[in-house]
């Protein structure tokens, strides 16, 4: 049984997809260990109250990113936390935090990357005249939006979307990768070779 450490600041729609593939089995062999919030207030953390899930909130406003972070490694650390999942966590990684989970932690973001990486993508993707736009599951590496991706899902850019209506149809397909992306890595079936991650072949 592996176990899952969340990350979340925010509503937490992500984990909860998270959650229930856990307890459909289609992320199988998985556990999710702790939710992890650093706002008192997040959404996120009533779901998984709700589902009966260990929650813990490290306040991060006004202290250290390396000393918050300390605090949240260790907590994951205590949980025997195989894989970290950012589901909306609203900080920068310090390098140290990354580098105590080597290709060990996920994040999604609503785009193609390398394509409008940062805050307000959908918006970028919509100012840049986009035609296809979509999902991205990579690992998280020292640099912003960046480490190797895992699972894309595409998702056409609509004359009548605006930001709101676009997120929207993209959130339903982060649902779907973030799930799809957790299996893949936890059955370790994989190799990077440079930033491109390829299934293995099974011998014979």
């Amino acid at each position: 049984m592996k176990n899952l450490g969340i990350l979340l600041s925010r509503r937490g729609s992500n984990f909860e997809a998270i959650a229930k593939s856990v307890a459909a089995g289609r992320i199988p062999n998985a556990r999710i260990a702790i939710v992890i919030s650093n706002r008192s207030d997040a959404g996120g953390l009533a779901i998984a109250r709700r589902l009966g899930l260990e929650t813990l909130v490290i306040p991060s406003k006004g202290r250290d990113r390396e000393q918050h972070d300390r605090e949240v490694v260790a907590a994951l650390q205590k949980h025997e936390v195989d894989l970290v999942c950012l589901a909306g966590y609203m900080r920068l990684l310090s390098p140290w935090f990354v580098r105590q989970f080597p290709q060990r932690i996920l994040n999604i973001h609503p785009s193609l990357l390398p394509a409008f990486p940062g805050l307000e993508a959908q918006e970028q993707a919509l100012a840049y005249g986009a035609k296809v736009s979509g999902c991205t599951v990579h690992f998280v590496d020292e640099e912003l939006d960046h480490g190797p991706i895992i699972v894309q899902k595409t998702v056409p850019v609509l004359d009548t979307d605006d930001e709101h209506t676009l997120a929207a149809r993209i959130l339903e397909q982060e649902h779907i990768a973030y799930s799809e992306a957790i299996s893949l890595v936890l059955e370790g079936n994989f190799e990077i070779v440079g930033r491109r991650l390829t299934r293995k072949i099974p011998a014979g």
